[in-house]
C-alpha cells in the first residue's frame, strides 16, 4: 500500500475560514482494502495503534505542552485509547473532541491558547477504488504557536505517513 501526499480535499468539512487562515496544512491519501470501513474505523485504525516508543514521545509532549498552556491528553488516552460503542459531535475520539461526524468524514481537533487544529479522515470511493485522505489544518494564535508548529511540522508529517503506512501494512485499513 502506498501513502501519497495530496491536496487538501475541497469537500472537507473542516471550516472554510480555518482552511483559508491556516498556517499549516497537509494531506495524505492511502488505499483502503476494507472499503466497508467507517470513518471511525479508519480513525481508530490509524490513531489508536501507536507503537510504545511513540506513546512515550506523546506522553512527554503532552506533559511539556501543558506547561505552556497546550491542551494535554490524559495518559490513559495515549496509553490505551478505548473505543466507544458510538460517537457524536462534542465527544472525544482518542484525545481530541469531534467537530464533525458524517458517513464519509470525521473531523476532530482542539483549540487552545496557542493553536487551533483539525484532523480530517475522509473516505472516498468504494470497492477496489476506495481510499482515505487524512488531512491536518492548523491555525496559530500567537508567536509561540508559530514557533511550536515550525518545530513540530516535519515530525508531524513524517509521523502521519508512518502511522498510515503502519495501519495499511497491518491490514487495519
Amino acid at each position: 500500500m502506498v501513502v501519497t501526499r495530496c491536496d487538501l480535499p475541497t469537500s472537507t468539512a473542516i471550516e472554510s475560514e480555518m482552511v483559508q487562515r491556516a498556517f499549516f496544512t497537509d494531506s495524505y491519501r492511502v488505499p483502503l482494502r476494507r472499503a466497508d470501513a467507517s470513518v471511525v474505523d479508519i480513525f481508530i485504525a490509524i490513531f489508536g495503534h501507536h507503537p510504545v516508543w511513540l506513546k512515550s514521545v506523546l506522553l512527554v509532549r503532552h506533559r511539556v505542552g501543558a506547561l505552556f498552556g497546550l491542551r494535554a491528553a490524559r495518559a490513559s488516552q495515549i496509553l490505551g485509547p478505548a473505543r466507544a460503542e458510538s460517537y457524536r459531535v462534542g465527544q472525544d475520539i482518542g484525545r481530541w473532541p469531534i467537530h464533525f461526524l458524517g458517513e464519509s468524514e470525521l473531523v476532530a481537533g482542539t483549540n487552545d491558547k496557542h493553536l487551533d487544529f483539525r484532523v480530517s479522515v475522509l473516505r472516498h470511493g468504494g470497492g477496489e477504488a476506495a481510499f482515505a485522505t487524512i488531512s491536518t489544518v492548523c491555525r496559530t494564535h500567537n508567536g509561540f504557536g508559530n514557533a511550536y508548529l515550525r518545530l513540530i511540522a516535519p515530525f508531524h508529517s513524517w509521523g502521519v505517513q508512518y502511522l498510515l503506512s503502519r495501519a495499511s501494512q497491518a491490514g487495519r485499513l
